[in-house]
């Protein structure tokens, strides 16, 4: 009988304290990876990194997926969904070294960090500026444009919740965006890109980690259809632009990780895109945030255009 080869992740266990906390974990991590290995040729990671991939991938969303139907942090005082992302950071945190990455190669680079994270910045405020403008210029025209608001909501696809003015919800929401930013952007552009890059070539690289994105955001309307606060006709429409629209932004992230090369500036951009939406809100007459979904539309819309533009100009003189 043929005898297919066994490749495993080039991970030694002896090389692990057992005394570390965390070193145990990546020990146990390490053992599930091997045990899968021993049955399945295809998870050696540097010839074939998808299965691998979607592994993380599938643990990360069981995560979300439990936090999102049970503990519900996002619908309490918290407004952030904040404790799957904990767990994406840990496992993110295990994951490198075992993958005999360094952080650098992941994304975390050292060099330039306040100057790429301030482009980020800029990036995002400027597009949004664009954003709130139009918002206001619509508003006005009608005559129902009252002012601008600052206090802070969690976001929900039927629309922000809540409305807290107090130092203390304040510093939860930017606490709640650090780690948001920092699981999705170090895993998603970070860990999914540095592996799928062993055998893939940027642009696959980018729509699959991207697509995976995507995906991550079709937990809200699912969860309102099961809690009948939306309809299936709904849900389904709302789900599907979430998912466009995420993959649009994974996209957009992948190509900044690439011009910069490193995760600071999506991480930047994507701070103020979540956290704008929480704090600065458009009040009119008949309520607040009528346009936020158009809002959002127009500034992601066009950072992904002056993103798209830079890469491809870089792309052609290289």
């Amino acid at each position: 009988m043929l005898k297919l080869p066994v490749y495993q992740i080039i991970v030694h266990p002896m090389d692990l304290s057992e005394e570390d906390p965390m070193n145990q974990l990546q020990r146990n991590f390490f053992n599930l990876i091997t045990n899968i290995q021993r049955g399945n040729h295809m998870l050696d990671y540097k010839r074939n990194p998808i299965p691998i991939i979607l592994i993380l991938y599938a643990i990360c969303f069981a995560f979300r997926t439990i936090e999102y139907f049970i503990f519900r942090t996002d619908q309490s005082m918290f407004g952030e969904a904040f404790i799957h992302k904990l767990a994406g950071i840990l496992l993110l945190g295990i994951s490198i070294p075992l993958f005999r990455y360094s952080w650098t190669e992941v994304g975390f680079s050292p060099e330039k960090v306040f100057r790429t994270i301030l482009l980020g910045a800029l990036l995002g405020a400027v597009v949004f500026t664009v954003g709130y403008g139009i918002e206001i210029l619509i508003q006005s025209s009608t005559g129902d444009f009252s002012g601008l608001k600052f206090y802070v909501t969690s976001y929900s696809v039927l629309g922000n919740r809540g409305m807290q003015s107090s130092i203390l919800f304040i510093m939860i929401c930017i606490a709640g965006n650090l780690i948001n930013v920092i699981m999705e952007e170090g895993v998603f552009r970070g860990l999914f890109v540095r592996l799928a890059e062993e055998k893939h070539s940027f642009p696959a690289v980018c729509i699959l980690s991207s697509v995976l994105f995507g995906v991550w955001h079709i937990m809200q309307p699912l969860r309102n259809v099961i809690d009948g606060s939306q309809s299936m006709a709904g849900a389904f429409i709302t789900g599907l632009i979430l998912v466009i629209t995420s993959t649009l932004l994974g996209i957009q992230y992948c190509m900044l990780y690439k011009l910069t090369g490193s995760l600071w500036a999506g991480m930047a951009a994507h701070f103020v895109n979540n956290t704008t939406a929480n704090l600065l809100h458009v009040v009119t007459s008949s309520g607040v945030d009528e346009l936020l979904t158009v809002r959002i539309t127009i500034a992601q819309t066009l950072s992904f255009l002056i993103v798209l533009f830079f890469y491809i100009t870089r792309n052609r003189k290289e």
